[in-house]
This record gives structure tokens, sequence and C-alpha cells, in this order.
């Protein structure tokens, strides 16, 4: 049987089934690949506590980011 570019054997159908399929089976137990309204559809507290814990956890980057900052100028300042 003829080999394709990727080696693999077999007619267009059985090829195309497989790429189809198989990607769609992978991507539906993993589930989306994308966030972007990923709390779209929830209900409204879900969404109120989603935005509530992704602010505390920016908060708690930029926290640390000035503690990081703090801790490089007194360094420099000795």
């Amino acid at each position: 049987m003829p080999k394709d570019a990727n080696g693999r054997s077999g007619n267009r159908l059985v090829r195309w089934f497989h790429e189809t399929f198989d990607n769609w089976f992978f991507r539906s137990m993993i589930g989306p690949a994308q966030t972007r309204n990923a709390v779209h559809g929830a209900e409204a507290y879900a969404r109120e506590q989603w935005k509530l814990d992704l602010e505390a956890r920016k908060r708690y980057t930029r926290e640390q980011r000035e503690r990081r900052r703090q801790a490089r100028e007194t360094g420099r300042s000795d």
C-alpha cells in the first residue's frame, strides 16, 4: 500500500476519519483549549466568585512583584 508524507498507509477515507475523529475524541476528553468565555453561561454567583478569585490572584502577583523589587532596591543601597 502507498504511504503518505507522514509514513501512514491506507486510503484517504481512513486517514480522514482518524484525523477528524481521533482529534475530536481527544479534544472532548481534555476540554476546550481556550479560556475565552469559559465562564459564560454559568450562574451569576459562580461568575462573580471567578472574578473575585482572578482579582485575588492578580493582587498576590502584584504584591510578590513589589516585594522582589523592594528587595532588589534594598540590596543595591547597602
